[in-house]
């Protein structure tokens, strides 16, 4: 039997309960960012850009707007932007219809606990809502949340604050008694700055110098954050 035990920094941390959770969904919930580097390259090749996968993997957990800006100065001109991200979707809905779309490990049993101690979660992602609810469908997810705020219900995305400040407001729950799991440094961004703790659990996107010093912790799995909820979720 393998017992989990809680990095330091978690044990020592200020014992303030978690009254609610607030889950990225894109490399966090979703072992979907692969997946999504995947789909810009095969959209790269339909399209004839050539896109570096350096920037493929720069875009996780930006805005809309931030994408579209960067491929566009990739390659030139806004129409072959626009090209690129419809076949990107197109490319993306594919594979997901293929079964590709995995939960990450953890995830389940997570929410399981939320479950057993009655705490309010919500997601707030960058995703759009058309790709949200088609990748929570495919996973028979949407009925485990009781909020989802895509990059369409607020007016700035990651790393502003407003996803998260408005899935907490969706909640109930007051931002400094919520916990935010985040995979990316744009995330980890967003929470702190929405006044929240936040968990990381890096994906593809290595941590940089303001989530090591701003995140409650770095953590290699879910599995850790919901070590740390089994002792603060109430």
């Amino acid at each position: 039997m393998v017992i989990k035990v809680l990095p330091e920094i978690l044990i020592a941390s200020p014992q303030m309960s978690v009254r609610g959770v607030i889950f990225d969904m894109d490399g966090l919930l979703l072992d979907s960012e692969s997946l999504g580097i995947e789909a810009s390259m095969r959209a790269a090749r339909q399209c004839g850009l050539s896109l570096p996968i350096s920037l493929a993997r720069a875009m996780i957990g930006l805005s809309e707007d931030k994408c579209f800006e960067l491929v566009t100065e990739q390659c030139g001109v806004a129409g072959q932007a626009e090209k690129f991200f419809a076949l990107q979707e197109t490319c993306l809905s594919e594979m997901v219809g293929e079964g590709l779309l995995q939960l990450k490990p953890g995830a389940l049993s997570l929410l399981d606990l939320l479950d057993a101690r009655n705490i309010p979660r919500a997601i707030a992602t960058s995703s759009s809502h058309a790709r949200t609810t088609s990748h929570l469908a495919a996973l028979a997810m949407p009925e485990r949340f009781d909020a989802i705020v895509t990059r369409d219900d607020v007016s700035h995305g990651k790393p502003d604050p407003e996803p998260y400040t408005l899935a907490a407001a969706r909640i109930g729950v007051t931002a400094e008694l919520c916990l935010a799991l985040e995979d990316s440094t744009v995330g980890v961004r967003a929470a702190v700055a929405a006044g929240m703790r936040v968990i990381m659990v890096p994906d593809l996107a290595e941590p940089d110098d303001f989530a090591r010093a701003n995140a409650l912790a770095i953590v290699e799995s879910l599995d850790v954050a919901r070590d740390y909820l089994m002792r603060y979720a109430r």
